[in-house]
């Protein structure tokens, strides 16, 4: 009976700790894909209530199931390779737009570190796939390598709208890549530290949240955060009345379909990050208070952070049917003249404020 009991505590652990990280990314990744799904779904139901129409009801009961069938069309549509595009790069670039896409949210924590006996060990676990110092950096540096898909993709085309949509794209994410670093710059100078976590406990309570200490790096942030993920009004790079389909042109199937995936997926990214950044994370105003048991306050706070990502979410899609897009010299203008001047100024305000007060 003892050898029994400790096969299967060597199993338990084996399962909840050694591949703990494992699971983590098979769940987060499946989790991700999921709700590419649901916002296909929400980006078109919206859209038809704004514009006072019907959306998709005709597969599935009212419609929910138009995305399983989008993507069943996607898998069974033909794959068409042009015969004038460079063969290899044309492949490479959407796996090179959709993989950092992945890859940024393991840094981003959704709920506290929880520990907990086991077998008389204690074990910790944290509801993060990597905790790492430099969470900051690794999100910034990981991020900006998604602008690679679509210029290579304009690129490989070998295709003249293409080509435009994927100048205008290394163009954008350049202009814009500098006031988001410079909010993200004044948000450490608060916190002490580059690691996610401790941005996160340092807005342990409501009025410390950074939306309310960084007002103006949060707009600067989110003004910032639309433009790199090509969002209207800050869809240059595909700008269809202008661009046919931009730097997505040229694909097909499910080529054009890791294009979506992408953008999506940068979206949730970059909603969970202004949530982390500027809204408490996963923190919940007075829940330590209440004395709950520990697995109930830790479901608290991921359904917390749920919400908050899902509201910035919801705020992406309102967005892009209520505002036309931006004229280019309109959008080099904000992002040189008016955010980039802000963004500085927001770094001398905040680096006074920690140094005297």
């Amino acid at each position: 009976m003892e050898f029994l009991l400790s096969i299967i505590e060597s199993v338990t652990m084996f399962l909840l700790v050694d591949l703990s990280p494992y699971l983590k990314v098979f769940l987060i990744t499946n989790f991700l894909m999921v709700m590419v799904m649901v916002l296909t779904l929400l980006e078109r139901r919206i859209s038809a209530w704004i514009q006072d129409r019907h959306g998709p009801n005709r597969v599935g009961p009212g419609g929910i199931l138009q995305p399983i069938a989008d993507g069943i069309k996607h898998f069974i549509k033909e794959d068409i390779i042009p015969g004038h595009v460079d063969r290899f790069l044309y492949i490479l670039a959407p796996m090179v737009a959709m993989i950092p896409a992945l890859v940024t949210f393991a840094v981003i924590p959704f709920g506290d570190q929880m520990t907990i006996p086991i077998y008389d060990e204690l074990v910790t676990f944290k509801f993060q796939i990597a905790d790492l110092n430099v969470g900051i950096l690794y999100i910034v540096g990981v991020a900006s390598l998604g602008v690679y898909g679509l210029i290579v993709g304009g690129f490989a085309s070998n295709n003249k709208y293409s080509m435009l949509g994927g100048l205008r794209s290394s163009a954008q994410m350049i202009s814009y890549e500098l006031p988001m670093g410079l909010a993200i710059v004044a948000v450490v100078l608060l916190a002490g530290s580059l690691r996610l976590n401790d941005i996160v406990v340092d807005q342990s309570s409501f009025l410390h949240w950074n939306v309310f200490r960084q007002p103006l790096g949060f707009i600067l942030f989110v003004v910032a955060v639309f433009a790199e993920t090509n969002r209207l009004p800050f869809d240059l790079p595909e700008a269809e009345q202008e661009l046919v389909g931009g730097y997505h042109t040229e694909y097909s199937s499910m080529k054009f379909s890791a294009f979506m995936i992408a953008e999506y997926t940068h979206m949730i990214t970059a909603a969970a990050l202004i949530s982390t950044l500027y809204l408490g994370g996963w923190q919940v105003p007075g829940l330590a208070s209440l004395g709950l048991p520990i697995v109930a306050e830790q479901l608290l706070q991921i359904l917390a952070f749920a919400a908050k990502t899902g509201f910035f979410l919801l705020v992406f899609i309102w967005v892009r049917w209520t505002l036309p897009r931006f004229r280019y010299d309109q959008l080099m203008n904000i992002g040189w003249r008016k955010m980039l001047p802000l963004g500085l100024l927001n770094i001398i305000v905040t680096a006074a404020f920690v140094a005297f007060v």
